[in-house]
């Protein structure tokens, strides 16, 4: 699991657990003890257990009477929920880069982190690169506050991703990535849009795939 210091709020474990269940650190079915926790991060118990409901009201745990607190498994229904909101949201913001042609450094830069973190097959690194690849997007557009609706939506997806970048072609996902910038430098909206659907719908095919690799991690 991610380390973490020794936490002072129910706030800072959740943000820790929340990072770990997204990361794959902490898989689907695993039970949550309050006790380990309270101990690792050096408090009591109260604040953990409020972390825990917090946790299942993320959708990422299930609280069970009598039994304890588990990670839930990844919902296939959120993740194209979210897939399906971030392509229409995406491809019009696409298409208003493209047309107002801002500077693009901070998605060029992240191109090379991500080919590194691919060569060094970091990744958690390579998906934290690629989330700030399509927010670099969304400030471009000047919608910073679109993209912090969308990461909200996102986490069932992001569980998959983590899953999916360990065993598919992360330099696929580069060149998706180098294709929208190349678009977006270029002014061409209509480029940029059918790239950015491209890329998004990637998970259209990923996802079956691992789910049928991992039934136990995924529920309708």
């Amino acid at each position: 699991m991610i380390p973490i210091r020794a936490a002072t709020t129910a706030q800072q474990v959740h943000d820790w657990l929340y990072r770990c269940v997204l990361r794959g650190d902490l898989l689907p079915g695993t039970r949550l003890s309050e006790t380990e926790i309270a101990a690792q991060v050096n408090l009591s118990r109260q604040p953990v257990r409020e972390a825990f409901i917090r946790l299942a009201a993320d959708g990422l745990a299930e609280v069970l009477p009598q039994r304890g607190t588990y990670i839930g498994r990844i919902s296939m229904r959120a993740v194209l929920s979210a897939r399906f909101i971030r392509e229409a949201v995406e491809s019009h913001l696409a298409r208003h880069v493209a047309a107002t042609r801002p500077d693009l450094t901070a998605m060029a830069a992240e191109l090379t982190v991500q080919e590194r973190c691919d060569v060094e097959g970091d990744v958690p690194g390579f998906i934290e690169s690629d989330d700030r690849f399509h927010r670099a997007m969304a400030l471009a557009a000047d919608q910073g506050a679109v993209w912090q609706d969308l990461e909200r939506l996102k986490a069932q997806m992001n569980r998959l991703r983590h899953l999916s970048m360990r065993v598919f072609d992360r330099s696929q996902t580069i060149a998706q990535h180098r294709a929208v910038l190349t678009a977006l430098q270029a002014g061409d909206a209509d480029g940029a849009e059918d790239a950015i659907r491209t890329h998004l719908r990637q998970m259209l095919t990923e996802l079956p795939q691992m789910a049928a690799a991992h039934p136990d991690y995924f529920t309708d």
